[in-house]
This record gives structure tokens, sequence and C-alpha cells, in this order.
């Protein structure tokens, strides 16, 4: 395995700043089922192979490693792709006058409907308790979002980050991004997050507002199916 925190974020995060959203033992730990997918084992052994295994009775699972892992008893691979996991150590500044709410249990169905339509990767319907989330409304409708997902010593994620198809264009995203890398480096964590790398036009974003490639990670959803299938 390796040293870097951010190169076992999973796995980092659940033994140590989210450890409280945890379920599992010293071999193997998730999110609980209603938080999260992510998964991860302690060390590349069979032991912990199957400790994640076993995880897979409460439905899929996710994967963020730098390294493979031994073949997953019961596993079959749903979907499995490179993420480029991105860095950012200083705050881009926070634009003037940018009216946004912070989100909380009350607006949950709706963080949970946006997530649905957008897509912008895995979000459950307690994924808003991993951290800090902001939005904007208009007409009282909740319109963007981003926030905080795994959270590792010295680091902070930026995820969820969406707008509606009815009002994109307008720069949202960017902006909201801002408020959250200020708070997070205003805290003494960099910020950082992971982002498929097709994907130009995020790329183009996350760079200008100061992210840069630290590593590629390997992303990989497993379910219940035919057995001993192995993450590359």
């Amino acid at each position: 395995m390796t040293d870097h925190p951010l190169d076992r974020p999973v796995w980092n995060a659940l033994t140590t700043r989210q450890a409280s959203l945890a379920i599992g033992d010293a071999r193997a730990r998730r999110y609980r089922p209603k938080i999260n997918l992510f998964a991860a084992g302690a060390e590349p052994s069979d032991a912990c192979a199957a400790a994640i295994g076993a995880f897979l009775d409460g439905g899929p699972i996710g994967l963020v490693e730098a390294a493979p892992f031994p073949p997953i008893p019961g596993a079959g691979i749903e979907k499995q792709a490179a993420v480029d996991q991105m860095v950012a150590r200083a705050s881009p500044g926070v634009m003037e006058g940018f009216a946004y709410q912070v989100l909380g249990e009350e607006d949950a169905p709706e963080m949970l409907a946006l997530a649905t339509l957008t897509a912008p990767g895995p979000f459950f319907a307690g994924t808003h308790r991993m951290g800090h989330f902001i939005g904007v409304r208009e007409g009282g409708r909740l319109i963007a979002m981003a926030g905080q997902r795994m959270r590792v010593p010295g680091f902070t994620e930026v995820s969820a980050v969406c707008t509606h198809p009815d009002f994109r264009g307008r720069g949202l995203a960017g902006r909201l991004m801002r408020v959250l890398i200020d708070r997070i480096v205003g805290e003494g964590d960099a910020a950082f997050l992971h982002v498929y790398p097709d994907n130009a036009g995020a790329i183009a974003l996350y760079e200008a507002l100061g992210f840069r490639l630290r590593a590629q990670l390997t992303f990989t959803v497993l379910r219940r199916g035919p057995g001993g299938l192995s993450p590359a």
C-alpha cells in the first residue's frame, strides 16, 4: 500500500475523521448504506477482501484506490473507470455578492432529487451528512448545490457539484466551489476532488479554481454476482 492519505481516501476517512459514519471492523469498513456506497479494506489481504465482500449483502459498494485489491469473494464488477484526483491548496477567492444558503436536514429531499436528476456522483438519502453543503435557490427551488464528501487528515473532498439543466451556463457551480474551497482552506485543509479524465469541461473549471492533478486512481462499483472478480 502507499503512504499518501489520498491514495486510500475511503479507508483513511473511515478510520479517522469520518469514523462515526462507518460500519465494519479492523479488516474492512464502509459508510453506512444510507450515507454512501464507498468501502475499503485495511490491506490487500484475502481476509480483508472477504470482509469487503460481506458488505455486498447490503447492495453495491464502491472502491476508490490507487492500487488493486485481491479478488473480492462473491463480487461482480458493475463499473470500473479511472478517475483523476485533483488537489487545491489555496483559496481562489469568493465572488462578491454571491447569494447562497447552507443546506441541512430540511433540504435533504430536494438535494437528493437534484443529485438524482444531474448524476454528479453517488448520492444517497444521507450523503448530505458527510459534510458542509451549500446551494442556490430561485423562486424557492433548489437549482444548484455543492458539498463535502470524504474527509481525511489534512484534506477535504469537494463533491456533489451540480446545477439543474434549466439553470446551467450561469457560473453557479464555480461560484459554489469557490465558497467551499475558501472554507476548506480556511480550516487548514487542502481541497480535493475526483473527475473522469475525459470530462474536459469540468477539468478546465477545476484548473481555473486552482486544482492540479495529483494522481490517477480507480473507481470500482461491485455488486453481488459471479464470484472472485478482482478490481484492476
